[in-house]
């Protein structure tokens, strides 16, 4: 294939600005997709992304397109727009030329844009501004067609209009994509080498064929056959398919320069594939592509089944989701009262719901999910230090000298109108201000130092709400800082639950006792007796909720109603229930489903 007549390209977005409605008239226009086998958000295929209306995985696709009568090959990477899967996403800028700049004509720039917009910077790609959902009647074209123009100091004119709804402008950024955006070079700052490299940007697990990789070659040709390897995690293989994207799999002969396609593995363990590595021959292997790290764990949560015979599904579907996601990390633990399990290293809280809810859909498992926590550095006064990942391993109060937690650098944008309802907000958050800037009309940045703990508390939906879902926010992890936290247990029915433990700051350990005990009072079922929902913390109760019974008294013997007679019949029978139900009360558990962790660890509305 001639390396010149090929495009490759991503789109980067703010979460909702239309990123995969535009992919899906793109597909329209080029006829790589029959208009009948059409449907929304084509590239979206997990039903969570469908159900969510956001991307989880990357989906390359491979269009073709003429212009001036020759046939361009256009290779789109549609990428995941949430903060979580932020060098996934500077993985798939590295695989391409030239990226699309997709802003909502009726929102305007946002924070996620301008982190991704740097990454894409970073990578040296040829940037294509393009403003969406023109066709809305709430569109501010003009204003947010400055906005970009000073954004990044262009001429207004060179910003392209679309509409994804409609297929509007579609055809003509089509044309621009191709005068824009370079055929594949060679990168300047990696030395040439006479074999085969190819930089593996996202990859997926199938049952009979192993692990398929997602590649952008960068030296060489790639066929069916051929000895391969991992450069980073050093795994021999033959490959055992090679191809492109149509977006369904379409195999090829071979791969070569400059393009995008897959290599089929046939690998089956988990751990060897991973973002970022790099595929060469195995007989003459070349230096692995730069830029390559593990993705750190942001967020931690252990996970048991709610059945200890479900251990060993547990242990398989971790396994099989590790296969097509190396971001996520988990090891083997064991707690007295839930039994054995897993400690789980997630990329952020977003990731967090969706393993567990892969977990609960894919593989039919009910899970115990412990609420999540960040990673403390603890000195203990015997001078030893410790990590600590998990909440209910947290030391008692009294017994730590120093412990420090990570902080993040935050920015916002929000609407200048909202700035002063933001800063009580901040500083009840911990947050210390280090800017504050114009941007664009009517809007301000702000930008911040918080704990992570204290983003994690609620912090975006609190934030859209004051802001009327106008400001937007991204982060990145900064250092470890002292810290001021003790552990908060919650007591149901005077059995301490790991999986509610929590740490939280002191200064609100009383607000955040009484806001989770009245939390869960309010979605846990009532059993047959009543009990008490109690947080401790400082070494005592802190607050109390009781949960009554249902009233379950039978005045029947086999099929005979107590009825009439003496009403002191009745109340012998009522009080020997009433000793039985105490009886029960002291020894029975309270069974808490599935769901009822699910709706603890998410973000409630009613705060």
């Amino acid at each position: 294939m001639n390396i010149n007549s090929i495009r490759n390209f991503s789109i980067i977005a703010h979460i909702d600005h239309g990123k995969s409605t535009l992919a899906d008239r793109m597909l329209e226009v080029t006829g790589t997709i029959e208009k009948r086998k059409m449907k929304a958000q084509v590239l979206d295929s997990m039903e969570l992304e469908r159900e969510r209306g956001i991307t989880i995985k990357m989906q390359p696709v491979r269009m073709e397109h003429i212009l001036d009568g020759q046939k361009y090959i256009l290779n789109l990477i549609d990428t995941p727009g949430h903060i979580d899967f932020s060098y996934e996403v500077s993985r798939a800028l590295k695989a391409v030329e030239g990226s699309i700049l997709l802003i909502d004509a009726t929102q305007g720039v946002q924070a996620q844009t301008l982190t991704t917009l740097q990454m894409a910077r970073d990578s040296g790609l040829i940037i294509i501004p393009v403003l969406s959902k023109i066709d809305s009647p709430l569109a501010l074209v003009d204003e947010v067609k400055m906005e970009v123009a000073v954004l990044l100091n262009i001429d207004p004119d060179t910003i392209l209009l679309v509409s994804g709804k409609t297929g509007e402008g579609v055809s003509k950024l089509l044309d621009e994509i191709v005068k824009r955006i370079p055929p594949p070079d060679h990168p300047k700052e990696i030395i040439k080498t006479d074999g085969a490299r190819a930089l593996v940007f996202d990859f997926k697990y199938d049952n009979h064929r192993g692990v398929i990789v997602y590649v952008r070659v960068v030296d060489g040709e790639f066929k069916k056959g051929e000895s391969l390897l991992f450069a980073v995690s050093s795994e021999r293989f033959i490959c055992l398919e090679v191809g492109t994207f149509s977006p369904e799999e379409e195999m090829k002969d071979q791969i070569g320069t400059g393009e995008i396609g897959y290599i089929v593995t046939g690998i089956k363990k988990p751990g060897i594939a991973s973002v970022g590595d790099t595929i060469t021959y195995a007989k003459k292997p070349a230096l692995a592509l730069p830029g390559y790290m593990n993705p750190k764990p942001v967020v931690w949560a252990s996970v048991y089944p709610e059945s200890q015979d479900d251990f060993p599904n547990l242990k398989q579907a971790l396994s099989r989701l590790r296969l097509s996601d190396s971001s996520f990390s988990y090891e083997e633990e064991s707690s007295g009262s839930l039994g054995r399990g897993f400690r789980c290293g997630f990329l952020g809280m977003l990731h967090l719901e969706i393993i567990v809810e892969r977990l609960n859909r894919e593989f039919s498992l009910e899970l115990v999910v412990t609420m999540p926590s960040i990673t403390y550095k603890v000195i203990l006064r015997n001078g030893k230090e410790e990590t600590i990942y998990s909440p209910h391993l947290f030391p008692d109060d009294g017994t730590t000298l120093k412990i420090f937690e990570p902080w993040v650098n935050v920015k916002i944008i929000t609407p200048s109108i909202y700035t002063s309802f933001l800063m009580p907000f901040l500083y009840e958050h911990e947050a210390t201000i280090k800017g504050t800037d114009n941007f664009g009309d009517n809007r301000s940045t702000i930008d911040l130092e918080m704990p992570l703990r204290e983003l994690m508390r609620n912090f975006f939906d609190d934030m859209k709400s004051l802001t009327s879902g106008y400001a937007s926010i991204s982060y990145e992890i900064g250092e470890y800082r002292p810290a001021d936290v003790v552990r908060m247990d919650i007591i149901l029915a005077n059995e301490v639950m790991p999986a509610f433990c929590r740490v939280v700051s002191r200064r609100r350990v009383e607000d955040e006792a009484k806001y989770q005990v009245e939390k869960l009072q309010k979605i846990i079922p009532r059993q047959q007796f009543a009990f008490k929902i109690q947080a401790k913390a400082l070494g005592r109760i802190i607050s109390s909720e009781a949960v009554s019974a249902f009233r379950k008294d039978v005045l029947m013997h086999g099929s005979k109603v107590v009825g009439g007679g003496d009403v002191s019949r009745k109340k012998k029978l009522l009080e020997k229930q009433k000793k039985g139900k105490k009886r029960m009360q002291s020894s029975a558990k309270i069974n808490i489903s599935h769901e009822v962790f699910l709706k603890m660890m998410r973000s409630s509305n009613d705060k």
